[in-house]
């Protein structure tokens, strides 16, 4: 009887045992993982920047290949993300829309790009797209009312429970055109945080903000600050300045997260959970070949989605949308040494389009010919195919003389960063030294006065240093528009090719140009 009494106990301890829910476990361990991506702008192919971008098939199948081994992993992507490149800018997005559908993305906070088509189409793809789009300071105009879901919470393996709730930046209501945020309004991202963290930190074992706020020191606000002012944050997210954070920054017990831009790394946090509290989280981010090396072959849904895509798009590349009274030459040692027609109609609408003093384009972003008569949208989108946004920036006199002595340092080798100028005229000297070659700078007719702000407009490429125009990084951007090739289209129907003749820039002496000439040793994309 002892026996069957022991026996029966045994069973019923058993029993128990196995009922019990696996997180009474005292010592058990749960690793999360949070893969990241920020301000890909529409990079979605591994050829894409002259193939150093990962690709979405790559990324996607690196995250669902990691699912599948441990499904406490999550996607998160901080915005900036359905507008860039013209295969995606064409379809205003939704071509993103079905990519990410394919992919292993969750939520997503919205980017100041990516209200470059309006707000309500951007709340349209929002609706169609499979991962959640989260904001929680994002309000209709005079209202609390939220435009996007605020949070979102991802219950996960052992009760653990992750909290995710998305921002964005105040910036977006002049870093995208001023009208595509007339009826919406962006609040205190520190106070949002507050509430959010007093909304959900109770409820979960891990708190994440993602969002596209950034780190650049001329924000009013950024992750940096909303960390410190908001404490209660396990992780961030973040995107907008384009910043990479090689293992995080950590704020107090916050830990802040960015991969850069363009889909060049993809961001990994592996966050250790015990008892429902976490004991250690580490950040880490990933290339091209560690990617491989989790999943060796693509995810081939994007890929047949992508080519798809690319077939659909040949025919609106062939749809007429401007007309030109003249073929401009982009002649690869023309646009790259001298001054041009087409460089001077491409400054042109930039400075219309935002309205500034003064507008400069480089010669190595100008990579085919303006047709005469009909012009496609491919013809366009083939002049600019970067993606390059129009910004505007306040600059002073001084760094504008800087800014062309260094267009005319290398002459006469050709060099991608000629500029083509608008609104200003000036002469130089090949014979002088390198940096003392520029003289008679005017603006509207009235010299330069060095100390005195203008306001210039150019693309995002020079503004982050690129073709060696370190001056022009970090200036205050005071307003940001459309793409280069949106911004043509729209000047050639409204405004037209009248005095883009060249005599803007006044060559004092001539040099002996050898019929050709290599390219100094200056990184050249656009």
């Amino acid at each position: 009887m002892k026996r069957l009494f022991s026996t029966m106990l045994a069973t019923l301890i058993l029993f128990v045992f196995l009922i019990l829910p696996k997180t009474e476990a005292a010592n058990d361990t749960t690793e999360v993982i949070i893969f990241h991506t920020n301000d890909m702008h529409s990079r979605v192919s591994n050829v894409d920047d002259n193939g150093q971008s990962i690709g979405l098939a790559e990324i996607s199948a690196a995250v669902k290949a990691t699912k599948m081994k441990n499904p406490n992993t999550l996607w998160l992507d901080a915005g900036d993300t359905f507008h860039g490149m013209p295969r995606i800018n064409i379809s205003h997005g939704q071509n993103m829309i079905e990519l990410l559908n394919e992919s292993a993305l969750d939520a997503m906070a919205p980017g100041n790009h990516d209200y470059n088509y309006g707000s309500e189409q951007l709340q349209k793809l929002a609706k169609q797209l499979n991962a959640t789009v989260l904001s929680a300071n994002t309000v209709k105009r005079g209202t609390n009312k939220n435009i996007f879901k605020p949070y979102k919470i991802y219950k996960l393996s052992n009760g653990i429970k992750v909290g995710v709730f998305g921002l964005t930046t105040p910036e977006t209501a002049y870093k995208s055109n001023p009208k595509n945020t007339e009826q919406i309004e962006f609040l205190n991202p520190v106070e949002q945080s507050k509430k959010m963290i007093k909304k959900l930190r109770s409820k979960c074992d891990i708190l994440i903000a993602v969002m596209h706020m950034g780190l650049d020191a001329s924000s009013e606000f950024t992750s940096e600050r909303i960390a410190t002012e908001a404490p209660g944050i396990d992780l961030i997210v973040d995107g907008h300045s384009h910043t990479v954070l090689p293992k995080g920054l950590s704020v107090g017990d916050t830990l802040i997260v960015q991969t850069g831009w363009h889909e060049y790394r993809l961001g990994q946090v592996k966050i250790d959970v015990q008892n429902h509290k976490i004991i250690s989280k580490s950040a880490a981010l990933l290339n091209a070949e560690e990617i491989k090396n989790i999943a060796p072959v693509p995810d081939l849904s994007i890929n047949k989605t992508l080519t798809n895509i690319e077939e659909r798009n040949e025919k609106l590349f062939n749809e007429v949308i401007a007309k030109s009274d003249r073929s401009l030459s982009s002649t690869r040692l023309l646009v790259r040494r001298h001054e041009s027609e087409l460089g001077n109609l491409c400054a042109d609408s930039l400075r219309w389009r935002t309205g500034a003093d003064i507008a400069v384009t480089n010669g190595g972003g100008l990579r085919s010919d303006l047709p005469a008569g009909d012009v496609t949208r491919g013809d366009i989108m083939s002049i600019f195919p970067f993606g390059n946004t129009v910004q505007m920036v306040e600059i002073n006199g001084k760094t504008i003389h800087e800014m062309l002595e260094h267009s005319v340092f290398a002459y006469p080798a050709s060099f991608g960063g000629f500029l083509d100028i608008s609104g200003m005229t000036f002469s130089f000297d090949p014979t002088q030294p390198a940096g003392s070659r520029v003289s008679e700078i005017k603006i509207y007719g009235k010299a330069l006065d060095e100390n005195k702000i203008y306001k210039m407009a150019s693309n995002d490429f020079l503004f982050v240093g690129g073709d060696d125009y370190e001056m022009l990084k970090d200036l205050k951007i005071i307003g940001e528009f459309d793409t280069c090739e949106e911004v043509l289209a729209d000047y050639l129907n409204k405004v037209g090719m009248s005095g883009i003749e060249v005599g803007r820039i006044k060559l004092l002496k001539e040099v002996e140009i050898p019929d050709e000439l290599p390219d100094g040793e200056i990184k050249e994309a656009a």
